[in-house]
């Protein structure tokens, strides 16, 4: 076979088969040279994200983050050789020698796609759903900086969401409710594929999953069509038609099979992720007529092809780039708010004009949230956000802005519905479209039901702020169902999340600076239901905002050589600061540490966190209602640690407190009975 002249004058519809080919031949070479992946889905999609690249998808290999780009979300991420060989290419600065170095250390092309790292990549995708889910976000955030910006003609935002969702992706029960919101909302940018293959890993997907997915989507009041994946034409004008509909989502079930093209192992489980096996790669390519050799070929005829489509791409962008440069001319005040949005930028003197908060008054943190919160809406436009249901009780609602719903996009307030998961999700995907500050609120409690959600927002870097309220047993009579144990070490233990619980009111106006100054991972708000006093400082040394560093010396600063240092968090600090003053009285010198953000203190200097946590001074005693997992690491000994080991109960806050021991008098006995058995 003449290598060098393979494909030369091919057109249209051949030429087309081969580039397909090319993408198939690519996932088979590096799956195989990896010995580890998932060819099948990306033979099996290849011919409509094939048609979709090259006919449809707007964007610009050369400026990956193009604001009015098109996002395509692999949300299926497994099979990610599949985008990583429309990458390449399509022209973006993902080399051949990075497809050679599929799932390696350091490569740019790692096993499921990663935001961040691999240019092009909208979302880290793999846990099946969660790309769906920051699609319908994606979308959304579209739909509200359009009706911001797109004035006088300017229609500056006016780009499709796509995603290629699996089998899989919709068996899981995000897949729900995200699916179930879109609808609801008439998010008719909103393009989704799926690629019906009818295989999971265990086999047949008979095996789990009989339902009509067309009429389920349908229910949810989305416009569904169904077509024959490998069908061009019937591709192309699925896609049109999904484009015409502004009203609802799309859903286009895509019939295909996996590992297509393959003589033994299409249609077949095994295909789906694990490598062909070297004699069926080479029959494979010999079925599709593509030479054997050498791996990871691709012809000059595709290359051709992939760089006329990037010289039409070049032309849209050129063209909304001199459609910007307009605006900017006309409308310099929209186009300065376009920059700040884009930018994340905080206005000045923001901070004097947030509340203040005396000592001497009494108000739950939730409520100072609240408060903090519906300041920062009147200065910040691009605040968008709401709750799982639970405004009312989280106190995310901001007053006097319109809610969020179908045909109605100028508001500011997002009413997910009992979705806590999709929440999450949709928050990532905001966030990730770029020009919205997105937060999203509900009980600590059901922090469960979006952990990969949050996991996901950290792993990405995503500056999404995440309102968890109700943060203790002390939320009371819901009893245990309702009341965080585990949560807050879990919580903690995602690294690049941080986690902030602040003491009082005032604290959490500084918790709130530190989360909007945030640009690289999420921050968790930990607040309380009940009620805590304002914290007078005028005798303690401290401030407020001294919780940017995580952790500090509340009270104690003056004191030389405590004989204990009571470490403790939240509304904790208080029943600390009552042991504090109890040990003075009998002539014991401590310190209470606030350990408001374990993340932020580890950020700090060496130098810092010994001034807090001087290695000398090694009688620690942490005091904190939730588990007592992860205190070891600052205390230096379990026993220290007083904590709750067991789940909650029903009854009011003072009752439990005094049934958990954690009041004034019995942690007081239990730190002077540690202090009485020291060894002299």
């Amino acid at each position: 076979m003449d290598i060098e002249n393979f494909g030369k004058g091919l057109k249209g519809k051949e030429l087309d088969r081969l580039a397909i080919n090319t993408i198939k031949a690519l996932t088979m070479d590096a799956v195989q040279k990896a010995n580890s992946g998932h060819p099948g889905l990306p033979m099996g999609a290849a011919d409509f994200t094939y048609i979709l690249w090259m006919k449809f998808l707007k964007h610009y290999p050369q400026d990956p983050t193009w604001p009015d780009r098109d996002r395509f979300i692999l949300s299926a991420g497994h099979g990610s050789m599949l985008l990583y060989s429309l990458l390449h290419l399509s022209g973006y600065t993902l080399s051949l020698d990075e497809i050679k170095r599929f799932r390696q250390w350091g490569s740019l092309t790692p096993g499921h796609p990663e935001y961040g790292l691999t240019p092009g990549v909208e979302t880290t995708t793999g846990p099946l759903g969660q790309g769906f889910g920051n699609g319908v976000g994606m979308a959304l955030a579209e739909r509200l900086l359009a009706e911001i910006f797109n004035k006088n003609g300017y229609n500056l935002v006016d780009h499709f969401t796509y995603c290629l969702v699996s089998d899989g992706d919709l068996m899981e029960g995000i897949s729900h409710e995200a699916a179930s919101l879109a609808g609801h909302l008439g998010l008719g940018k909103l393009i989704c594929f799926y690629d019906s293959n009818r295989i999971s890993i265990e086999g047949s997907t008979e095996l789990a999953f009989s339902e009509d997915v067309g009429m389920r989507f349908q229910g949810y009041h989305w416009h569904v069509l169904e077509i024959d994946g490998h069908d061009h034409y019937a591709i192309e004008e699925a896609i049109r038609a999904s484009q015409e509909e502004n009203e609802l989502p799309t859903l286009i079930i895509c019939h295909t099979n996996i590992a297509r093209g393959s003589p033994h192992k299409e249609n077949s489980a095994s295909a789906h992720g694990e490598p062909l096996g070297e004699e069926e790669v080479i029959a494979t390519k010999e079925n599709m007529g593509f030479p054997a050799s050498p791996a990871f070929f691709v012809p000059e005829s595709v290359r051709e092809l992939f760089k006329k489509r990037l010289g039409e791409l070049e032309t849209k962008y050129k063209g909304w780039q001199g459609l910007f440069g307009e605006f900017c001319k006309a409308m310099p005040e929209a186009a300065e708010l376009w920059n700040s949005f884009m930018k994340r930028k905080i206005p000045k003197g923001l901070v004097e004009k947030l509340p203040v908060f005396e000592h001497g008054k009494e108000i739950a943190t939730r409520d100072a949230s609240g408060k903090v919160l519906n300041v920062l809406a009147q200065h910040l436009p691009n605040l968008f956000g709401g709750s799982a249901d639970l405004a009312p009780s989280t106190k995310t609602f901001l007053t006097g802005f319109d809610s969020i719903s179908k045909g109605h996009f100028n508001g500011r307030n997002l009413h997910f519905g009992v979705r806590e998961h999709a929440m999450g999700a949709i928050l990532n995907g905001i966030s990730l479209h770029k020009g919205i500050i997105p937060y999203g609120g509900t009980f600590l409690i059901f922090s469960d039901y979006m952990r990969p959600a949050l996991r996901l927002a950290a792993l990405m870097e995503q500056p999404v702020i995440f309102i968890f309220t109700h943060d203790s047993i002390f939320l009371g009579e819901d009893g245990p169902t309702h009341q965080p144990i585990e949560h807050l070490s879990t919580l903690r233990a995602i690294p690049n999340l941080t986690v902030i619980r602040p003491a009082d009111a005032q604290e959490t106006v500084c918790a709130w600076q530190v989360a909007l100054e945030q640009r690289e991972g999420p921050v968790a708000l930990i607040l309380t239901r009940q009620k805590l006093p304002v914290i007078d400082r005028t005798k303690l040394g401290s401030r407020p905002s001294d919780i940017s560093c995580g952790a500090y010396i509340l009270a104690g600063v003056d004191v030389k050589n405590p004989h204990v240092l009571l470490l403790s968090s939240g509304s904790e600090i208080h029943l600390a600061l009552g042991v504090y003053n109890r040990l003075f009285a009998e002539g014991i010198s401590s310190r209470v540490i606030n350990m408001a953000s374990w993340g932020l203190f580890e950020r700090q200097s060496d130098e810092y966190k010994e001034s807090i946590l001087p290695k000398n001074l090694t009688l620690r005693i942490s005091i904190e209602a939730a588990s007592p997992f992860g205190w070891e690491r600052y205390t230096g000994n379990s026993k220290h640690i007083f904590g709750i080991n067991r789940f909650g109960a029903s009854a009011p806050y003072n009752v439990l407190a005094e049934k958990f021991g954690f009041t004034v008098d019995d942690l007081t006995r239990k730190v002077m009975d540690i202090i009485k058995h020291l060894p002299t």
